[in-house]
């Protein structure tokens, strides 16, 4: 049993933080990043080529950390760039590489990277993905055939406390569950109330439920946030504080929502630092 699935098992409030890997075939850029922000974490998210734009492998870069830092991993896999044999693949190596944590995702379509003449296969989406690692955790493939040795991944999935259909986001990870999905981090929030909401919709998922948070550094990043991304809804008291505060603006209301939502009994945080692993120290040593 991961740690990481350890602590949710006994509802010890959980800390998660999401890194990019770098476009290099060398992972010291990354690996300073955790050196930064492993004595603060549970579990380290490494993305999947984020946006279709080419990445180290998650699955490596994971097992680099792993071995060199102590902390956990979660590896996302999207379902974009490999069909069902290199799924299946893919989730056997990093198994035995010592990988157990993934975050299933659909992927990013190739057309909005850097390759956007590369084919998305999509055999499956992010269910479909779910489907998979729970047979191989009870030993066979996808089509049935038996494995030589069983997996037993803790497996993740994605959700949108901002959706404008809750009912349907429910419905969503209803089936994602059934397809054995175990834990759940979500987009970004930015009120405590949202949470709620979304606690008071997903309570009979019983699943573990870490909250986003993407910490503010300015007030041109809320509002593209809050304009161009869909599913987040900044609202109009924090929008007005980062229009006269700075990046200590936005650490402080992340420091507090972190708070909040610990003090409400959540399951955790998944904080999301876009380009400023900085940012994780702070907002953890705040934490009572």
């Amino acid at each position: 049993m991961t740690t990481l699935r350890a602590k949710n098992k006994n509802h010890i409030f959980t800390i998660t933080a999401e890194l990019d890997p770098p476009k290099s075939a060398s992972s010291e850029i990354t690996e300073k990043q955790v050196a930064e922000i492993a004595d603060y974490v549970d579990a380290v998210n490494i993305a999947d080529c984020p946006m279709a734009k080419l990445r180290m492998s998650p699955i490596a870069l994971s097992s680099i950390i792993q071995q060199k830092y102590c902390v956990e991993s979660i590896f996302h896999l999207t379902c974009r760039d490999r069909n069902t044999i290199g799924l299946q693949a893919e989730l056997l190596g990093a198994y035995a590489l010592g990988v157990h944590n993934i975050l299933t995702l659909t992927g990013d379509p190739p057309s909005i990277g850097d390759h956007p003449d590369a084919t998305g296969v999509f055999d499956v989406d992010s269910t479909g993905l779910i489907e998979i690692a729970r047979r191989l955790n009870e030993g066979h493939d996808l089509k049935g055939n038996p494995l030589g040795a069983a997996t037993n991944f803790y497996i993740g999935t994605t959700a949108n406390p901002g959706a404008d259909d809750l009912d349907k986001e429910i419905l969503r990870l209803e089936g994602k569950k059934k397809a054995g999905a175990q834990f759940i981090q979500t987009q970004p929030v930015y009120e405590i109330s949202q949470a709620e909401k979304f606690l008071s919709y997903a309570k009979d998922l019983d699943l573990p439920i870490l909250f986003g948070i993407v910490p503010l550094k300015s007030f041109k990043m809320a509002n593209y946030l809050n304009d161009k991304v869909p599913g987040i809804s900044i609202p109009q008291r924090i929008l007005k504080e980062m229009e006269t505060g700075n990046r200590e603006t936005g650490l402080k209301l992340a420091s507090e929502l972190v708070q909040g939502l610990k003090d409400i009994g959540t399951d955790g945080v998944h904080l999301m630092p876009v380009n400023d692993v900085d940012a994780v120290p702070v907002i953890v040593k705040n934490l009572k």
